[in-house]
């Protein structure tokens, strides 16, 4: 991974973080209609409907946050569409400011190595996961997958916008929660490890915007334009919610469309039932894991 990542930061910026208003200068390039997606979870329903709303946008790019897999019952089709539109890796490209590219969440690390921190039911998941990733049918697509998910960097700035599955600081783990506005030294620390003005992030699944000047905002429903060119001194920190397992009490799937200067938030019904019968034809799934999708927690 540092490897990779070594390479990512020649490339697109100095290891050291550049004043303010020199990262706010590079907003002013052509920027792609970029849909920001995390924490996908299996959940193919969900996913197919947010990508059909992407072509209906003519969005350019997609970047995914991570968390393609756990939870939800169809690891290998998600894995599959996210493949086809995110690269994993700058080992062997550089990566343009148009190139899609996808992240590795906590669910990816665990994957990789172990889930003994998760709770009972998460753990489950992955281990079934595991299992099903490696299932011998396509013993090639079984290696692509792997040498997929192997290959995610945990974060990435383009010059414009920094992307993480769960903060700045902590790129894979760290949750970044609206109680979290009354933990100003988190919120500080959070700030200074940004490498651009905006980071994108997902992980709590729950959608807000935490500016550095103290404001707060957590969107009802599909919102926006919202102007992120106009922070004047300050840096925001975005969390696009989640398309698989929406967790702020709305089951409507969410994810982010960014311009370069403008966000929204895109809100959209999907086949929870379908989803949710997905889940339960598998007996290593915990029913819950069905259950929590029609109430948004």
């Amino acid at each position: 991974m540092q490897k990779w990542w070594s390479c990512l930061t020649n490339e697109l910026h100095t290891p050291s973080r550049p004043p303010f208003h020199a990262l706010r200068a590079r907003c002013t390039v052509t920027y792609p209609l970029t849909a920001i997606i995390s924490d996908l979870h299996g959940n193919i329903p969900a996913l197919e409907v947010a990508l059909a709303d992407c072509r209906a946008r003519r969005v350019e790019r997609t970047v995914c946050l991570g968390d393609v897999v756990g939870y939800g019952a169809k690891p290998r089709q998600a894995l599959a569409l996210v493949m086809e539109r995110c690269y994993m890796t700058t080992a062997d490209r550089v990566l343009t400011i148009e190139d899609g590219i996808c992240l590795q969440g906590n669910h990816e690390e665990a994957l990789l190595g172990s889930a003994a921190d998760f709770n009972a039911r998460a753990r489950r998941a992955i281990e079934w996961t595991r299992e099903e990733l490696s299932r011998g049918e396509d013993e090639e697509r079984d290696r692509q997958y792997w040498n997929y998910v192997g290959g995610l960097l945990p974060r990435y700035t383009d010059g414009v916008a920094m992307f993480a599955h769960g903060s700045p600081r902590d790129p894979v783990r760290e949750y970044m929660l609206p109680s979290d506005v009354n933990d100003p030294e988190k919120m500080r620390a959070n700030f200074e490890c940004m490498e651009a003005p905006i980071c994108f992030v997902g992980h709590s699944h729950v959608p807000a915007i935490y500016y550095e000047d103290n404001r707060f905002f957590q969107p009802k429903g599909t919102q926006g334009p919202f102007d992120l060119g106009d922070l004047d001194e300050a840096r925001a920190i975005v969390n696009v919610g989640s398309v698989g397992q929406p967790r702020d009490g709305d089951p409507r799937l969410c994810y982010a469309l960014f311009d370069g200067q403008y966000l929204t938030f895109v809100r959209l019904e999907y086949d929870i039932a379908s989803a949710q019968a997905d889940i339960r034809a598998v007996s290593d799934l915990p029913d819950e894991l069905a259950d929590r999708l029609a109430v948004g927690r």
